[in-house]
Order: structure tokens, then sequence, then C-alpha cells
């Protein structure tokens, strides 16, 4: 037994790429690898790709660079940009580095982008990840972002029944600074300046600050080491030591790349305005309950009360018959079926279908469902109302008249809506920032963000011929 005990302990331990140490991992490279293979395609149905052929460009150019003296370089690495706000990057194992549009927006130039690059990289050579799963320290992502809801009701997310158990691994602050000095060691080697790199995260902290109580997504999922730009001042200069500059920075090349990237929510994936949803790129709209919480993402629209009793979902379906669509859901989520009516939408041929979802454990985690199956040319959308099955009375007529009120999209102003963008704008004199943006018409509420936006302080002096980013459509 104490020999099978040893070859077992053998067996889990692995040499750290990075550190040159055994590591206790469960997971081999080929399965990491699989891991990635299967994580990304959810990922990219999660968040949606952002598709700029000169930003994928630039990414895949300077990603390759640096994997290629990265600690891993037989690995085959893929870098994406998400189609999301939220100021994130993030690595998952098997060499998938992904970067929202948001945290690129809010990047001044390359050598920035190249530290948290590296710091992204960095997590995939020391494979962290794959650390943090061995050690079964994993979190699954919540299905309604920034709703308190049941877990009952997750089941009904098209993320969950795909078996997105995604592991957006919150590393600890060993595994923080050991990026962030890999970070630095990568983008130096590849000839940026890694002190940029401790000035975003300045950036950050002034957005958390400015924020409030919420932190930038980055810093959700990465915690900030203690002395974290102290550190990363000692790293830069310890390595630009051993290396051969220059070291560059490269600010009006990256600004003049972003021109143009899509700032904030996208309208054009839907939005909502005085309690209506709409979808301008599918044209079509429905009421929300008022007061209510929306979520949107690429796969589904999420609705939720603040006391999270109750939650509704909107999505498209697979399958073009709404009986069999109906029986699928019905077989699917072991349905006990109420009540099935064909109906009419707006027009639109449609099945209201009544359920239970009884709990034979627990039956207070018995659940009740109003859901509509409705047919929109060739696609079929569907809304479940969920609650626990004593409360299902009270929130039905809400989900009814939300579902109700699915109709067609013809208002050419909400169809033709338009998102924000980033524009970069030549300053015209040397004055500050404050005085620049007074110059180019921004309101006096909007300096701040644009200052954090631009990593300046309205007190800056900006010069003559410079470049800056401002916001508009």
């Amino acid at each position: 037994m104490f020999l099978v005990f040893i070859a077992i302990a053998m067996s889990t331990c692995a040499t750290n790429p990075v550190t040159g140490k055994k590591d206790f991992v469960l997971i081999t490279e080929a399965q990491e690898i699989q891991m990635g293979k299967e994580f990304d395609p959810q990922i990219v149905a999660m968040y949606g790709l952002y598709q700029e052929e000169q930003i994928q460009k630039f990414i895949n150019e300077k990603g390759n660079k640096m994997a290629r003296i990265s600690h891993r370089p037989n690995l085959e690495y893929d870098f994406k940009v998400m189609d999301s706000p939220v100021i994130n990057a993030f690595a998952v194992p098997g060499g998938y580095v992904y970067f929202t549009r948001g945290i690129l927006a809010h990047f001044n130039n390359e050598a920035e982008f190249a530290g948290v690059l590296g710091h992204e990289i960095g997590h995939v050579t020391a494979r962290h990840s794959v650390k943090q799963i061995s050690k079964a320290q994993i979190a699954q992502i919540g299905m309604v972002i920034g709703m308190v809801v049941s877990p009952e009701f997750q089941q009904f997310s098209n993320l969950a029944q795909g078996g997105l158990q995604l592991l957006f691994l919150k590393n600890g602050r060993n595994a923080e600074s050991q990026s962030d000095q890999l970070g630095v060691e990568y983008s130096t080697r590849i000839g940026y300046d890694a002190n940029y790199m401790a000035g975003f995260f300045q950036t950050l902290g002034r957005i958390q600050k400015k924020a409030g109580a919420s932190v930038p997504d980055f810093l959700s999922t990465h915690p900030n080491p203690t002395d974290r730009y102290a550190k990363v001042e000692a790293a830069t200069k310890e390595w630009q030591a051993k290396t051969q500059g220059p070291y560059e920075v490269r600010r009006n090349e990256y600004l003049r790349m972003i021109d143009g990237l899509v700032y904030g929510e996208d309208p054009r994936q839907g939005f909502v305005e005085n309690d209506v949803f709409y979808h301008p790129e599918m044209k079509f709209s429905f009421p929300t309950p008022k007061n209510w919480q929306t979520v949107n993402s690429p796969q589904q629209i999420q609705m939720a009360p603040e006391d999270g009793k109750c939650m509704m979902l909107f999505t498209q379906t697979e399958g073009n018959n709404l009986d069999n669509v109906v029986n699928k859901a019905v077989e699917s989520y072991k349905l006990t079926e109420k009540s099935r009516k064909t109906i009419k939408v707006n027009g639109y041929n449609a099945i209201a279908l009544v359920s239970d979802q009884n709990n034979a454990e627990d039956s207070t985690k018995s659940i009740s469902l109003a859901s509509y199956f409705i047919e929109f040319g060739q696609t079929i959308f569907v809304f479940h109302g969920i609650a626990a099955q004593a409360d299902f009375k009270t929130y039905q007529p809400t989900f009814l008249k939300t579902m109700a009120g699915f109709r067609k999209l013809t208002d050419q102003k909400k169809i033709n809506v338009k998102p924000e963008r980033i524009q970069i704008k030549t300053v015209q004199q040397t004055a500050t920032v404050q005085q620049t943006f007074q110059t180019l018409k921004i309101p006096s509420d909007k300096m701040e963000t644009l200052a954090i936006l631009n990593s300046m302080k309205l007190t800056d002096t900006v010069q003559k011929g410079s470049l800056i980013k401002t916001i508009g459509k």
C-alpha cells in the first residue's frame, strides 16, 4: 500500500515550467489543452466575439511573439477579443487568452497592453488554473450576473444547460504576484517598457475609487497583491538591467488602432429603455418588468427582481417545429405539464405552457414555470417565467404581461440606434486636460471619466499635437 501511495504521489507531481519545482497537479498537459478547447466555444457564446481585423491582427502578432519567448513556447496559444464592455482580461488552461473591448478601451499605449498580456500568459505558463483545479478551488460563474437568484432557477439558463461549469478561478495573491513578475519579464523581453504596466494598475484603482464599492472585473478576478506597483517597478528595473533597450511605449500607434472601438454597452445587441427591451438587429421588442434587473448576453436575456424570488429567461431555441421544441423542453427539464395551449402573440404562432418541476427530496425547492414558445420568422424564441411553487401565482401575471408583449420592432429610431465609440482627437493647443475637454465641448459630468480613460488627471498638461481619447457616436 505504501508503494502504491508513492506511485500515485509521483504521478501527480509535475515540474512547473516557470519555477522548475515540482507541483501537485492531477491534470496532464494534454488534459489541460483539451479543457481549453472545451471552454473556448462556451466563453465565446457567453460574451460574443468583437471582430475588428486590425485589432485582432495586432493581438495575434504580439501574443504569438510573447508566447515564443515564454516558459511554454510549444503551446498553441489562442488570443481573442470579447464583445463586452467590462474591463477584464483572463486566461483559461491550455493557452487561451481573452481581452474584452472594455479593457482595450482603457489601455493608452502598447506597453500597457503588453504588460497585461504577459500577466495573462504568465497564468498559463505557471499553470495557475491547473493547480487551482487540482486543489478543487473552483468557482462557477453566476448564471445571472449581479442578480441574487435561486440555484434551482439557474438550470434553465442555456449556459448551464450547455454544461458551462466555467472556471473563472480567483488566483491567490502569490499567483498574482508571480504573474505580475512574468508580465514584466515577457513584455520587457519583447521590447516594451514594463513601467507602464504599473501605471495601468493605478488606472484600475482610479476606476474602482470612482465606482465606490464595485471593482473593475479585472480586479475582482485578479486580487491586488500588496505593494503591487512597487514590486512591478522593481522588477522592471531588474529586467531592464538584464536586457538591451530601447523599450517601446507606442502610444500614438495604439490610440490610432482603437479609434472607432465600441465603448460601453452596444445597443445594437439589445437595450432597455423605459421598461422595454429592444433588439435592433433581430427586430423584436418586449416589455420588461418594472424595477427588475436585466442582463443581456449573446445567448439569452435574463431578468429578475432584486429579491431573487423569481426570474425570467428569454432565448432562441434549436428546432423549427413548435410542438417538437416544447416536447424537448418538457423532457429535458423533467417538467410536469399543467396546461398547454396554442395561441397567437401579436400575430405570431405560439404555445403557452404551464408546468411544474417537482423536487422529491425537498418540496421547498419545487418550482413552477410559465413558458411561451413563439414562432418568429424562421426562429423560435422562448420565455420562461420561473418561481417557487408557493410564489408562482404572485408572479405569473408579471410573466404573462412580458411574454404577451413580444412584438416585431418597426420603430426606425430604435432600429438605427448607434453605439458610443472611442474617438481619437488631436489637441489643437497646449492646455490642461480640463481645458482641452472644454474646447472639445465635453460635458463637465463626463470629464473625470474621460480623464481616467486617458490615464490622466484633469490638471495634467497636454501638448499641442498630442492625441487624446473622447467618446462619441
